[in-house]
């Protein structure tokens, strides 16, 4: 189909053969899979077969067979982020996740939360809550652009201190679109009796995972981005001897159970009210079907989409004129690009800059334009999965010269 009218940009709309398993607009270049996924056909199939058997006999799905399905579930997507299943607990997404965590501190006047400048808005108001509480929240600035991980792990070990009760550290950020060190911050804040959140919002799918092995305190990710699940399907990961006293944010009937077969942290997490778990029952499915899609299974399917994402900056670097904001080992399947200050709005909302509208609007272009750090200075975050193509990113890079 050709671009809409007024577009300079006329032809296909280019494409990947695998993007047929997807059930995605064909008429938009979709380059923003990071901020919500996308889902496959074959997984909404899965989804579809599980909502229909929860409605035939919703008593008995829910009461009497969801507890054995939930048990399946934790333990696939545990085998695959190297985990223990009972130190698991699923959420709806990553910001609940932070939201547990944060919300079940003991604060104290002066203790301080620590984080990045590139936390994700909706994770820096949790930690803006817990002030409220009397806590002091320390926010570091890492460069943007920057030549190393190095600068991340300085930023941070520099502004811990003996007040520091907790530190939200992002895996994948999401403005940036950088893969953080967790390893050596883990290591660094714990060598200093510093635990641990780890906002893993994109890491389940992007990058190689194990939890376990990394040792923070609380880790939580998304399984609906780069593990393609069902909306609303993420996982809280809790280290054994942090379980007791973390609690749901939604208080239910496990609180007062008097089962004993069960740890209290899976009793109160595994139900907190009707709602639909579906999405959580189909993340094997999804973690199956990445797998199937190329010879090499889900390593092949992470490497080649990092590979797409960092052709895809090339191109958009050439276009802007500017040489690349980050080094490659920082990149997974995320990239962001400075961008000429204006244009960008005051809000929250990134959907609202005006560069942003024009992309979409002119050339069915949907790619994420960020203010950062602070408006009128912005950035363009472009996504690669694998349905997409290189002819895309150079769609986008022919948008904006003429745009800009």
């Amino acid at each position: 189909m050709d671009s809409p009218a007024g577009s300079a940009l006329d032809g296909p709309m280019p494409g990947n053969p695998c993007s047929v398993h997807w059930t995605l607009d064909p008429d938009v270049t979709f380059l923003n899979h990071g901020s919500f996924g996308a889902c496959p056909a074959v997984v909404l199939e899965a989804q579809r077969r599980l909502r229909d058997r929860m409605e035939r006999q919703p008593v008995q799905f829910l009461a009497r067979d969801l507890e054995g399905l939930l048990d399946g579930a934790r333990a696939g997507l545990a085998g695959f982020i190297g985990a223990d299943p009972d130190d698991l607990a699923f959420v709806p997404n990553a910001t609940t996740g932070v939201n547990t965590v944060i919300r079940a501190l003991r604060l104290e006047p002066g203790q301080e939360l620590l984080t990045t400048d590139h936390v994700y808005n909706a994770c820096r108001n949790a930690l803006l809550w817990a002030e409220g509480q009397g806590a002091r929240v320390v926010v570091c600035r890492v460069p943007f652009p920057l030549a190393s991980p190095d600068e991340v792990v300085a930023a941070l070990v520099e502004r811990a201190s003996p007040r520091t009760r907790l530190a939200l550290v992002d895996h994948v950020t999401s403005p940036t679109g950088l893969v953080y060190p967790v390893e050596r911050i883990v290591r660094e804040l714990s060598s200093r009796g510093i635990e641990t959140l780890v906002d893993g919002a994109h890491a389940p799918g992007m990058v190689p995972l194990d939890v376990g092995a990394l040792g923070a305190a609380y880790y939580t990710g998304n399984c609906h981005k780069w593990l393609c699940a069902p909306k609303g399907a993420a996982f809280l990961h809790v280290r054994r001897d942090r379980q007791e006293g973390l609690r749901p944010i939604v208080i239910s009937h496990g609180a007062n159970s008097p089962r004993t077969d069960r740890s209290r942290f899976r009793l109160e997490f595994d139900w907190g009210g009707t709602d639909d778990p579906t999405p959580y029952l189909c993340i094997r499915e999804a973690i199956r079907f990445l797998g199937a899609l190329l010879p090499g299974g889900l390593p092949e399917l992470r490497e080649r989409n990092r590979t797409l994402a960092l052709q895809g900056r090339s191109t958009l670097c050439a276009a802007l004129g500017i040489s690349p904001p980050a080094p490659e080992e920082m990149i997974g399947s995320l990239a962001a690009v400075p961008l000429p200050p204006g244009g960008a709005s005051a809000t929250v909302l990134p959907m609202l800059d005006l560069l942003q509208k024009a992309l979409y609007e002119k050339h069915r272009i949907e790619v994420p334009v960020f203010p950062f750090p602070a408006p009128p200075q912005r950035l363009l975050r472009v996504s690669a999965q694998i349905y997409n193509a290189p002819e895309q990113y150079q769609r986008l890079a022919e948008a904006l010269r003429e745009l800009l």
